[in-house]
């Protein structure tokens, strides 16, 4: 049996789940912003899917640490993208760090 990763070098994943009121000006503003910037600060869209129930939308995103990921999310680039969803959707945010799980 293998060591577990240090949480220096383990992956780490956002989970978003979002409850959208205006879908369509939320994908054309939002949705279209946001992974140019995922892209950029090294994150990789593994999930992006309606959900069942509760929810309108999931996504899940992997990122080589959970510090990458907090620099993007804290990025003044980030910050102003974050604006185009504003009174669009509701958003719960998780972040996870884990071994490579997909």
């Amino acid at each position: 049996m293998s060591e577990s990763k240090s949480s220096e070098t383990m992956n780490a994943y956002m989970i978003i789940a979002c409850k959208m009121h205006d879908r369509e000006a939320f994908i054309n503003g939002y949705g279209k912003a946001v992974p140019l910037l995922v892209e950029k600060y090294g994150g990789k869209y593994l999930v992006v899917a309606g959900t069942l129930k509760g929810y309108s939308s999931v996504a899940i995103s992997r990122w080589p640490s959970k510090q990458v990921a907090l620099d993007f999310w804290y990025s003044e680039e980030y910050l102003e993208v974050k604006k185009l969803r504003e009174n669009l959707a509701d958003v719960e945010v998780l972040l996870v760090e884990a071994p490579e799980i997909l």
